[in-house]
């Protein structure tokens, strides 16, 4: 693991639509735009996004997920051997189960298109690193469905590791976002498992060894990270629970290098959890909330890290202060816009976020 990354401070991939954007969407889905004004629409708003950021002085970028009507769109559909299983679960909001739309259903034979172009062109003149937010295998997993449990139990799941390893080696860092593990520290979502006859744990188990089919034998300067999303949807959240429930398998068992953890409210539970956390792996706390515009403060944010600290170093002497907030990175919780309408919060809330983050960061890791 690559310790001491070269940035503390982070943004978890989407943000708002400038408002004429949004316009031009909203024609192109109700079929009154064609897919070049759209794309046209999106080439001049990603170059607004990737000022923005730069002005705030994030030290890595993302073109906002403006191509995006969702954050998996383009994914799924440009996989061969994914197929629509209509009615199957995937989150569980307000006591309704919402399907998502395509799974694994058989080994993947080709790739249609790149899951990051071109959607995303990267300037090269900009010299910042680049991350696009992918989601995961996990996400490609029908429980009791013969044919895909079949190819998660496989060699065949090894088949899709090149998909990964092709979008890091466009575009040299990527984040596997990941609600799937996510729901599985939501009671809410265990009981209608539960209830549903599907053994959480063994599900929990699939996911960690689907995912290490496709981490193991990675290049060695590529460090794949974790997102844990509660995922959200304009302000919405659709799980919540403490991280207790998995995180020592999760943090010891799961093969990548580091967590995106949401921490925006006590939702989430305490830090207890990070104790679980191994010495060579890192953690992004992900502490200012996009899902309102309540403006954290650099102190607020500042004073959460050292919470942090002294939950990864209690009862643990091996692990100094030094050594735990070297193992810390900061960040807001989840996107601005996980789909395209967007978080009730206006581009000034969204920059002064930013912000906050970028300021915090350079008073706690003032000696790097």
């Amino acid at each position: 693991m690559h310790l001491n990354p070269p940035f503390r401070a982070e943004h978890i991939g989407s943000l708002l639509r400038p408002p004429a954007l949004l316009g031009k969407r909203a024609l192109f889905e109700q079929k009154q735009l064609s897919i070049e004004e759209l794309c046209a629409a999106e080439d001049e708003a990603i170059e607004h996004v990737v000022q923005l950021q730069r002005d705030v002085g994030m030290r890595t970028i993302t073109d906002g997920e403006l191509r995006r009507g969702m954050f998996f769109e383009g994914v799924f559909d440009n996989l061969e051997g994914m197929t629509m299983i209509p009615n199957r679960w995937f989150f569980y909001l307000f006591g309704a189960l919402v399907p998502t739309p395509r799974f694994l259903k058989g080994p993947i034979q080709t790739f249609k298109v790149s899951a990051i172009n071109p959607m995303i062109r990267i300037d090269d003149g900009l010299n910042v690193p680049w991350q696009r937010y992918i989601p995961h295998i996990g996400m490609m997993y029908a429980s009791g469905v013969k044919e895909a449990e079949s190819v998660f139990c496989t060699g065949k799941l090894k088949r899709i590791k090149p998909f990964y390893l092709d979008q890091f080696n466009k575009l040299k860092r990527f984040v596997p976002a990941e609600p799937t593990e996510q729901k599985l520290k939501n009671c809410m979502i265990k009981d209608a498992m539960e209830e549903a006859g599907i053994d959480h744990e063994a599900l929990l188990n699939t996911y960690i060894r689907a995912i290490n089919v496709c981490t193991q034998d990675r290049p060695g300067d590529l460090t794949p990270p974790m997102m844990q999303t509660n995922f959200q949807s304009q302000g919405v959240h659709f799980s919540k629970g403490s991280y207790d429930r998995i995180a020592a398998k999760l943090f010891n068992k799961l093969d990548v290098d580091t967590f995106y953890l949401e921490y925006d409210t006590d939702r989430a539970g305490n830090f207890a959890p990070l104790k679980h956390l191994p010495n060579n792996k890192v953690v992004v706390l992900g502490l200012v909330t996009t899902k309102n515009p309540k403006l954290e403060t650099v102190e607020e944010v500042k004073a959460r890290v050292a919470e942090a600290v002294h939950a990864m170093t209690s009862d643990n002497p091996e692990r100094t202060r030094q050594v735990a907030l070297n193992q810390l990175c900061i960040s807001t919780q989840c996107g601005f816009a996980s789909v395209w309408e967007g978080n009730p919060v206006t581009e000034e809330d969204e920059r002064k976020k930013l912000a906050v983050l970028v300021e915090a960061a350079k008073q706690i890791w003032s000696h790097e």
